[in-house]
């Protein structure tokens, strides 16, 4: 492709985001670009980076275009992404929107005037409200001043940085020795994590689907955070696990590594295609004693099983503001109406979730949000209602599931973060119901 087509297709794609607003974006690119296979993979890679970029910087071009009078438009955010992002003159910029039939067609006069307009200003100047200035929305920004206070402006930055590639070992098909050994000779380079006794991670994005490694199970891809989550359910042979909000089963595939395949894991979801796809991911890793169910309105599930589990963990659904720099889109997608209503469906399941534990057994708690009303207040909120239950104190949790080290955090639960930690942001409480 030329760069001018290059150039056309990140619009096109951004359109496609722009018109689908409470859908991932990284769905929509998967669309976008099965439905132009003709695209190699060096143009897959600027297209997806330049609308990527956009997105990630989406908060403040738009304050910016309004500043200036514009309307927001995927043309105008790519043209305000070159020149406050990429530095280019005005005229530099319009070339890329040129190109014949293949681009994305020459700037009018107005789109002019706009870059010319926007030329010499600072990408976060402090003429802009602290909210944008640090890329971060209206909705959130109450929440995650009164998580960082003093720090929000270096855990802001780190928020819209480029996350790493984690991989986590499956033991089930050999140590982090023999996965690091298999990458090495594929010609990655790999290096161990800082806490996780499983962990690998690539400093960048590699096509790690198509490697020898994936594919026979070796390795699994999961952010760090998310696998001391899993590691602090303390699963152990023959115990009875549940995981009530599965997803695609990443945690439920390094429980059943630590139960070395003995007992029995429940993989909950209300999504019939992720399960079907966590099913999959179960084969490949050598999983065999992990169930699924699909959770249905009128589901008596809870009441059947109510009190029979060793473990129960609630990987709840949450607005992901720790997972901001692997989807920048939901800095946009997400709403304050979104919040409110994640809050009382948080309640909710937790509130079910407590019922299954079995007396002397766990409720593992976790979010990979930041804000504290999704976090630790939702868990007082259960100890105040649920008297039977109370917090199990971080480095008491971390020494029991067998850790390396310190716990990384002082406090009571875990609370990760990218500035602090290197990983997604990530809560993860642990609480005992009395026997």
């Amino acid at each position: 492709m030329t760069p001018e087509g290059r150039h056309a297709a990140a619009i096109d794609l951004l359109h496609a985001v722009l018109d689908q607003p409470r859908r991932p974006a990284d769905a929509i690119a998967a669309d976008f670009f099965r439905a132009r296979r003709y695209i190699g993979g060096s143009d897959r890679r600027f297209i997806s980076d330049l609308a990527w970029g956009v997105l990630r910087q989406r908060l403040r071009l738009e304050w910016w275009l309004a500043e200036v009078g514009a309307r927001i438009t995927p043309r105008l955010l790519v043209l305000a992404h070159l020149i406050l992002v990429e530095g280019l003159k005005p005229n530099e910029a319009g070339r890329r929107f040129e190109g014949g039939r293949y681009g994305a067609g020459a700037l009018d006069v107005g789109e002019v005037g706009v870059a010319q307009a926007l030329v010499g200003k600072p990408l976060a100047g402090k003429a802009m409200p602290e909210a944008p200035r640090l890329n971060l929305p209206e909705w959130a920004y109450p929440g995650l001043q009164a998580r960082f206070g003093a720090a929000l402006a270096e855990e802001a930055a780190a928020l819209e940085a480029n996350a790493p590639l984690d991989l986590r070992a499956n033991r089930l098909r050999g140590d982090r020795e023999a996965a690091l050994a298999a990458l090495r000779a594929e010609g990655l380079k790999p290096e161990p994590m800082r806490f996780s006794p499983d962990g690998l991670r690539l400093p960048h994005r590699a096509p790690i689907a198509a490697s020898p490694a994936y594919l026979q199970g070796l390795i699994e891809v999961q952010d760090e955070g998310s696998q001391l989550i899993a590691a602090l359910v303390a699963a152990r042979p023959g115990m009875r696990v549940l995981d009530y909000c599965a997803g695609a089963a990443g945690k439920t595939l390094a429980i059943a590594a630590d139960m070395k395949n003995q007992g029995r894991i429940t993989a909950c979801d209300v999504s019939a295609p992720r399960l079907e796809g966590a099913m999959k991911r179960l084969r490949r890793a050598g999983v065999h004693n992990a169930e699924t169910h699909l959770l249905t309105p009128g589901d008596r599930f809870a009441k059947r099983r109510a009190a029979t589990f060793d473990r129960v963990l609630v990987d709840a659904p949450c607005t992901g503001t720790g997972t901001w720099r692997r989807n920048p889109d939901a800095r946009s997608r997400t709403t304050a109406e979104d919040l409110a209503e994640l809050l009382a469906k948080q309640r909710e399941i937790l509130a079910i979730s407590a019922q299954l534990v079995k007396p002397g057994g766990r409720l593992i708690y976790a979010t990979c949000s930041l804000l504290p009303e999704e976090d630790e207040l939702q868990v007082q909120h259960l100890l105040d209602a649920r008297p039977e239950f109370r917090a199990v104190p971080l480095a008491e949790a971390w020494t029991e599931a067998g850790l390396p080290g310190e716990a990384p955090c002082p406090g009571p639960h875990l609370l990760l973060s990218p500035a602090a930690h290197g990983t997604d942001g990530f809560f993860c409480a642990v609480l005992t119901r009395a026997a």
